[in-house]
């Protein structure tokens, strides 16, 4: 499987392309920027409760000519995600997982 590389923070909805360097995920592939992770979530993925790290870059071109890489042969995803948890419930479960470190979680 490929990763979706999601366009979008699916908390406050600003733009993530493929090459940002605010991206981050969980292992379900959540995706928000940044800020939210550190700012909202502090760490904590609102719907899993993982931990989220930096999402991998997909080349823009394809390196290995022998090869099908890179995101003119496996683009991003345009499907925009928003979660479906309420302000009230993230703060909730953050703060309930955000004192454990996600390997314990």
């Amino acid at each position: 499987m490929m990763l979706e590389l999601r366009p979008n923070c699916e908390w406050c909805g600003c733009d993530l392309p493929p090459d940002s360097l605010d991206a981050r995920i969980c292992s379900y592939e959540c995706t928000y920027c940044a800020t939210c992770v550190e700012e909202v979530l502090h760490n904590v993925c609102a719907t899993c409760g993982g931990g989220l790290v930096p999402r991998p870059i997909r080349p823009k071109t394809n390196h290995r000519p022998q090869k099908k890489l890179g995101l003119g042969f496996h683009p991003a995803s345009t499907e925009r995600v928003t979660s479906q948890w309420t302000s009230e419930e993230v703060e909730s479960f953050s703060k309930k997982l955000s004192g454990i470190p996600p390997e314990e979680r």
